[in-house]
């Protein structure tokens, strides 16, 4: 059996098949989620479940259902699905959902991503701790199983959501490349734009769990490659890479430079509050400050927020934002059940050139005025130990303690975080200058040093 233990993770499950996550494992997981459901709300009926491309998600998949069914919960089967798929699926149709999935990860993981009805978070804090608890237990599963499974196809369905964010006709004529990498993407943007008249051309389309053309992690820039390249060959407008599971999208504008989250989050904020001028909009806190003084401009609110998706979908139903966006390519849409989706920040951003008449480049520029480190790891032996020697160093300027430290002066900020998973800090650092953004990275650099040099002891 897996190891329930290495497989529970900050927002889902995930880990290596099948030396972490099994079939029986999946089994426990499956009736421990429905269980867990039934313990929330005994009305619960069914349980929507999707999965990826994955070599090993049908298999997988194929024993969780069992575990549901074992409880007497129905199941509705969406088959091969994206990420975003599965949340349209929960919220339009009310119900809590899970689909297999390792997103960006190598060939060789999997997973599973959770959902209460109309799409709400599970991860820690927000009931996945009780899932975990509950998949501990050896389920001796009968033989009968006393639930149902009927299957779903919701792609046309959840194209005329995605669609229903723009004008598809103001986006009509332009060139785009995808690289999908063998991923969901190659489900759903198709389907996508065979609504809309323009010249797409798709690399990697094939849905492959292998991967065999690069890994589909967009944030590391050798899988940028192809798509660059096609991008710039090809004179196209603009470049779209997604992940495994097509959640998350990266842009590329006709340079053939890719833009970071943070300015596309900013590029969707200003497109939003352009309809709605007092919009309340989140960005997690280690957004470049352009988001903040983007919304701020426009007359919107502006609310920082933890990294990760329960904390933002969380926080998003308390204060009835419309829009939220995260540095690793995450976009959150109240109408879309307050869910991530790559392809509809894609589509406003494409709607944004086509009305304001200009290329990406140009759009990006009045958004990329701050120098970055983007996101930087490193290992050390005691992270809180670390946040607080540097907090000493740093004692005349502005600190919080909203996810990690996060340090604040008038031409920098930063903010080092420890890894949920990990023995790593991960440090991101901005400044109004490429020069004073090294020589701050240099500073907090020697202080990690020195700090690991004392073996970590202060």
């Amino acid at each position: 059996m897996g190891d329930i233990n290495a497989i529970f993770k900050s927002y889902d499950i995930r880990g290596l098949y099948p030396q972490e996550i099994d079939e029986e494992v999946c089994i426990n997981v499956g009736c421990a989620f429905a269980k867990f459901l039934l313990e929330e709300d005994p009305q619960t009926t069914k349980i929507i479940v999707g999965v990826d491309m994955r070599l090993s998600s049908e298999s997988l998949s194929d024993q969780f259902i069992k575990g549901i069914l074992s409880v007497g919960l129905d199941v509705i089967h969406l088959g091969l699905s994206s990420t975003d798929m599965l949340y349209y699926a929960s919220g339009s149709l009310g119900a809590p959902g899970a689909i297999f999935t390792a997103s960006h990860n190598p060939a060789e993981y999997n997973g599973i991503k959770l959902c209460r009805a109309y799409a709400a978070p599970i991860g820690e804090g927000s009931g996945l701790e009780r899932i975990k608890n509950l998949s501990s237990t050896v389920i001796q599963i009968p033989d009968e199983s006393n639930g149902a499974v009927t299957h779903f196809d919701l792609l046309e369905g959840f194209t005329d959501h995605v669609l229903s964010f723009v004008k598809p006709e103001v986006i009509a004529g332009k060139k785009i490349v995808v690289d999908t990498a063998n991923g969901m993407g190659g489900l759903i943007v198709p389907s996508v734009f065979k609504q809309i008249p323009s010249e797409v051309n798709i690399l990697y389309e094939e849905l492959d769990g292998s991967f065999p053309n690069h890994p589909a992690d967009p944030l590391n820039q050798e899988n940028l490659k192809d798509l660059i390249k096609s991008v710039v060959d090809s004179s196209a407008d603009i470049g779209l890479a997604f992940d495994g599971d097509a959640d998350r999208v990266f842009l590329i504008d006709e340079t053939g430079m890719p833009l970071s989250g943070s300015i596309t989050t900013a590029i969707v904020a200003k497109s939003i509050l352009d309809q709605q001028s007092d919009a309340t909009i989140i960005h997690n806190l280690i957004c470049s400050q352009v988001v903040e003084e983007t919304i701020f401009a426009e007359g919107g609110k502006a609310v920082r927020s933890r990294v990760g998706h329960s904390h933002i979908k969380k926080l998003m139903a308390e204060t009835g934002a419309e829009f939220a966006g995260e540095h690793s390519g995450h976009y959150y849409f109240k109408r879309n059940f307050r869910a991530d989706s790559g392809i509809i920040a894609a589509l406003i951003v494409l709607e944004c050139m086509a009305m304001k008449g200009v290329k990406l480049s140009e759009l990006r520029e009045i958004y990329d005025v701050y120098s970055s480190t983007g996101e930087m790891n490193y290992r050390v032996r005691n992270q809180e130990e670390l946040l607080k020697v540097v907090e000493q160093k740093f004692i005349n300027e502005e600190t919080d303690h909203l996810d990690g430290l996060t340090v604040k002066s008038e031409n920098w900020w930063f903010n080092l975080r420890p890894s949920n998973t990990e023995p790593l800090i991960r440090l991101n650092l901005e400044a109004k200058s490429k020069s004073k953004c090294d020589e701050m990275l240099n500073v907090i650099e020697n202080i990690i040093v020195a700090f690991e040099e004392s073996d970590g002891n202060h």
